[in-house]
C-alpha cells in the first residue's frame, strides 16, 4: 500500500517503488516494473524472454526543494529473431534520460522572460540540455492572415542582421510571426509566398514612417487601408517644438535662463495638467520669444486635434493646422509639415479608424527583456521561437 501511493504520488503506471534515499542535496527514487509480454520491433513477435536488467538513472521534476533521480532497473528482452530491446515506459521516451513532465516543464520555465541558464539551475541540468529539450518546439509560419495587420522592426542582432520585423495581429493581440530581416527583398519574398486570397483578408495596416512598409502593403495588401502609427506623427510636432525650445535657450541672458530650467517638461506637457507654478514659468518663457509662443500654441492645438471625438472635425482641423503652421514660417516645423503633407491620408486614416502600433511596441518592449536576460540571442530560428513561445 506504502509503495502503491508514493507510485501514484509520482503517477508511475505500472512502476513500483523499491527504496527511497535522500540527502541534504537530491532524492533517489528506485523503481522497478512488473514484467509483461512485449512486442519485438523487428519481427512484431510477442516475446516474454528477459535478456538481463541495467539500472539507468532519470532526472525528474524536483520534489520539497531537492533534485530527483529515479533509478529505474530496465528490463531488456531478447526475441526469437535474435532482436534485443528495453520495455516501453510511458514516462520515459525512447533514448532519453529525463521524464516526459520534466521535458515539458522546461517549456514552461521558457514561457517567462527568463534565461536558459536560470532554468538549468533551477532543475540541475545544464544549458546545453535545456536549449536541446525547447528546441524540439517549433512554430510554423502563419496559415490565414488577420483584419489588422500591424508590422514593426526590433533590434535583434541576430545571424541575419540587426533588425527583425515582428507581424501582430492588433485585434487579437498576438504575435503571428517574427521575420528575420527588414529589408525589402526579403519582404517582397515573404509576403509574395502568402496566397493572395489570404492577402486580401487585410483591411488595415498598421506601420511606422518606413516608406518600404507603405510600398509593400499597397502591393501586397490592395484591400487594406494604411494607417500610421498615431506616437510616430505625434512626435513630430513634439521634436519641432523641443527644437524651438532649445534655440530659444541658447539666446537667452543669463539672469533669464532660470525660467528654462526643467523647461523641457513643462513645454511638452498639456495645458489643462500644469500646476499654478507651471503656469507661471510657462507664461514667462513664452512672453520671452514668439516663434516658441506660436509653436506651443501650434502643439496644444494639434493635440487638441488628436482628441476630438469625430473623424470628419479632424479632417478639417488637421487640413488648417497644417496651413496656419506653414504660415508662421517657424523653421523648426518646416520637417514635421513635409512629413504631414507626404503621409496626409495615411494619418487621416489613424484618426479614422483609431488603430494603432500600441500592441506591437508592447511586444517589441518584452522582446526587449527577453533579449536582454538572454545576454542575446544569435541563433534567429531558437530567438523566434521563444518570442512566440513567450507571447503565446
Amino acid at each position: 500500500m506504502h509503495n502503491n501511493s508514493i507510485s501514484n504520488l509520482l503517477d508511475l503506471k505500472g512502476i513500483y517503488v523499491k527504496n527511497i534515499r535522500k540527502n541534504d542535496h537530491n532524492t533517489k527514487i528506485y523503481l522497478e516494473s512488473k514484467p509483461q509480454p512485449s512486442t519485438c520491433p523487428s519481427c512484431k513477435q510477442i516475446t516474454s524472454r528477459v535478456h538481463d536488467y541495467r539500472n539507468q538513472v532519470i532526472k525528474d521534476l524536483p520534489m520539497f526543494g531537492k533534485h530527483t533521480f529515479l533509478i529505474l532497473r530496465k528490463r531488456r528482452y531478447s526475441c526469437t529473431c535474435g532482436k534485443r530491446f528495453y520495455e516501453k515506459y510511458h514516462f520515459l521516451p525512447r533514448y532519453h534520460r529525463m521524464t516526459n513532465r520534466l521535458a515539458a516543464y522546461i517549456c514552461h520555465k521558457l514561457g517567462d522572460c527568463i534565461s536558459v541558464t536560470m532554468v538549468a539551475n533551477e532543475l540541475n541540468l545544464s544549458p546545453t540540455t535545456v536549449t536541446r529539450v525547447f528546441d524540439h518546439l517549433s512554430y510554423p509560419r502563419p496559415h490565414s492572415m488577420p483584419t489588422v495587420l500591424s508590422i514593426d522592426e526590433f533590434k535583434g542582432n541576430t545571424e541575419y542582421g540587426k533588425y527583425q520585423c515582428t507581424l501582430v495581429d492588433v485585434k487579437k493581440k498576438r504575435i503571428i510571426d517574427v521575420l528575420p530581416d527588414r529589408k525589402q527583398d526579403y519582404l517582397i519574398e515573404y509576403f509574395s509566398s502568402i496566397p493572395r486570397y489570404e492577402r486580401n483578408k487585410v483591411k488595415y495596416f498598421v506601420s511606422d514612417m518606413w516608406k518600404q512598409y507603405a510600398e509593400l502593403a499597397r502591393i501586397y495588401f490592395p484591400n487594406a487601408k494604411i494607417i500610421i502609427d498615431k506616437y510616430h506623427f505625434i512626435r513630430q510636432v513634439s521634436w519641432a517644438i523641443e527644437n524651438v525650445r532649445k534655440r530659444v535657450q541658447k539666446t537667452m541672458p543669463s539672469h533669464l535662463r532660470k525660467y528654462f530650467k526643467r523647461s523641457r517638461k513643462i513645454i511638452l506637457k498639456r495645458n489643462n495638467k500644469l500646476s499654478v507654478d507651471e503656469n507661471i514659468q510657462l507664461e514667462n518663457m513664452l512672453y520671452y520669444n514668439e516663434d516658441l509662443r506660436q509653436a506651443y500654441l501650434l502643439k496644444e492645438h494639434f493635440f487638441n486635434i488628436c482628441h476630438m471625438d469625430k473623424y470628419s472635425e479632424q479632417r478639417k482641423e488637421f487640413s488648417d493646422w497644417i496651413k496656419i503652421a506653414e504660415s508662421q514660417a517657424i523653421p523648426e516645423f518646416k520637417t514635421c509639415l513635409k512629413t504631414y503633407r507626404n503621409w496626409y491620408k495615411e494619418i487621416l486614416n489613424a484618426f479614422k479608424y483609431g488603430y494603432t502600433n500600441g500592441v506591437t511596441e508592447g511586444y517589441n518592449n518584452k522582446i526587449k527583456v527577453l533579449k536582454r536576460v538572454s545576454y542575446g540571442v544569435k541563433n534567429f530560428k531558437r530567438f523566434r521561437n521563444r518570442i512566440l513561445h513567450t507571447t503565446r
